[in-house]
């Protein structure tokens, strides 16, 4: 049989963008992965993912399964409490990824600053990479001047 050709091999392996939007949506299951990673065996998640307000604990075989993306629907209030307190991470940022995994969120605010700092970074957002670091340098020569 004959090999396929060059462009056939790079057609096949090229992800289509759907796909990898899909498989990139990992974020809370990466989480719990790079605190495997970090030592922490799923046990030990497990033995740690109590919610505080209910005392709902999670089973070592639900982390395992978090871990490799296999949990099909969106962990409840409750759930999240608890994988907060596994990860020993912040409900903010438990919640956040949860969020993008299952529910296909994306950021699309700047939370808890003022009309200003968001102005500014929207408009930095559309720039060119040396716009923003002629900007960057910039904000940081002022701090440099105010600081002296």
């Amino acid at each position: 049989m004959e090999a396929p050709a060059a462009d056939d091999r790079k057609r096949n392996a090229a992800v289509p963008e759907s796909l990898s939007h899909e498989m990139d949506r990992d974020e809370l299951s990466r989480l719990v992965r790079e605190a495997n990673d970090a030592g922490a065996s799923y046990q030990q998640l497990a033995d740690r993912a109590i919610d505080p307000e209910t005392g709902e604990q999670l089973s070592k075989p639900y982390m395992q399964k978090l871990a490799t993306n296999a949990v099909t629907t969106a962990p409840n209030a409750s759930r999240l409490r608890a994988i907060a307190a596994a990860l020993r991470q912040p409900l903010t940022v438990v919640q956040r990824a949860a969020a993008i995994q299952y529910l296909d969120y994306r950021a699309t605010e700047l939370s808890g600053y003022d009309d200003d700092v968001r102005v500014i970074v929207a408009h930095l957002a559309g720039m060119t990479p040396a716009s923003k670091r002629r900007w960057r340098a910039m904000i940081e020569a002022v701090e440099n001047v105010e600081g002296e």
